[in-house]
């Protein structure tokens, strides 16, 4: 009993020691930071804005590499796979690692197998149609798609995403059938949008304010108006209480220790608190946040209560 005990605590010496030791000397290579998205995208955006600053931070080179498929799932069952060194990260979206699991069984990952560094973005989900749209409001919008059920196609970035759960949710609460077009991230969904391949879509604020001389926003997903776009009202003002938003972060292979974490926990959040980025940001169409590693599990952790029970009911 007695050697099994010392064996247990020299174990648990060497595990730790050699924790710190890592740590001591990271990073002392590349680093890859995986876009679990095609380029373009938010996440995209983000990634190739923190590259500079972060090689700065850690004095190694920062590789942006992309794994698009399966609205991101393909990325984070590609994480699962690396060695926990803190050597290679990918970006991650709330609620796509939260309602992937949940309604696919098996998406290649668990939720709580990402050892969540930090989250410091957030972009509203709005829906969207063309200017030249005969839609001019979304009761417009909801009266045609009452008298017409599947007529109206709506696109967004992949399914088991924030924008394919906000479609199921305002379907719900409009009593209404949309049919949903998923694409293989922001981007490309956008430029469907824009191309006229489907008649609406659901996407990110960035995005649609960047193209708002080309759209016509009917409604977004916040509780008070967005302040680049203050004219546009939300779902909860015109009697849809529909509150939809991707927050994005970055995360490391489960069992990375927690050493490393502080490393590119500290880094991150370095730029997120940096008043040029968030100034940049908010001028983008993005909201800037701020959340270390346990603070972004436990918002994961609550956020996993919120969604299990409505993942539930659209499974059914």
């Amino acid at each position: 009993m007695k050697r099994t005990l010392i064996m247990i605590l020299a174990l648990s010496f060497v595990v730790v020691f050699t924790g710190l030791a890592m740590a001591g000397q990271f990073p002392s290579e590349s680093i890859v930071y995986q876009i679990p998205f095609n380029p373009g995208g938010q996440s995209d955006l983000e990634a190739r804005r923190q590259q500079p600053m972060l090689e700065k931070e850690f004095g190694a080179k920062v590789i942006v590499e992309y794994k698009p498929g399966g609205g991101g799932s393909v990325g984070w069952a590609n994480l699962m796979q690396q060695k926990p060194n803190g050597y290679f990260i990918s970006g991650i979206n709330i609620p796509h690692i939260i309602l992937q699991p949940l309604a696919r069984g098996n998406a290649g990952y668990k939720t709580d197998q990402i050892e969540p560094i930090a989250f410091f973005q957030a972009t509203p989900i709005g829906l969207a149609v063309l200017k030249k749209s005969p839609f001019k409001s979304l009761q417009d919008f909801v009266n045609y798609a009452k008298k017409n059920p599947g007529a109206i196609t709506c696109g967004g970035s992949g399914t088991w995403s924030g924008h394919h759960i906000a479609n199921l949710q305002f379907q719900k609460m409009a009593g209404i059938k949309l049919t949903y077009i998923p694409s293989k991230g922001a981007s490309p969904s956008v430029a469907s949008f824009l191309g006229g391949h489907v008649q609406a879509l659901w996407a990110n604020s960035n995005d649609l304010y960047q193209h708002r001389d080309r759209i016509r926003v009917l409604g977004f997903g916040t509780d008070k108006p967005f302040l680049p776009m203050p004219d546009v009202p939300t779902f909860k003002s015109q009697g849809y209480p529909l509150f939809a938003s991707i927050d994005r972060g970055a995360g490391a292979p489960p069992g990375t220790p927690q050493e490393i974490i502080k490393i590119l926990e500290k880094a991150f959040l370095n730029i997120a608190n940096n008043q040029a980025v968030k100034d940049q940001m908010l001028k983008d169409g993005f909201i800037p946040i701020s959340m270390d590693s346990a603070e972004s599990k436990a918002y994961i952790a609550s956020k996993v209560k919120q969604w299990a029970p409505v993942v539930k009911e659209f499974k059914k």
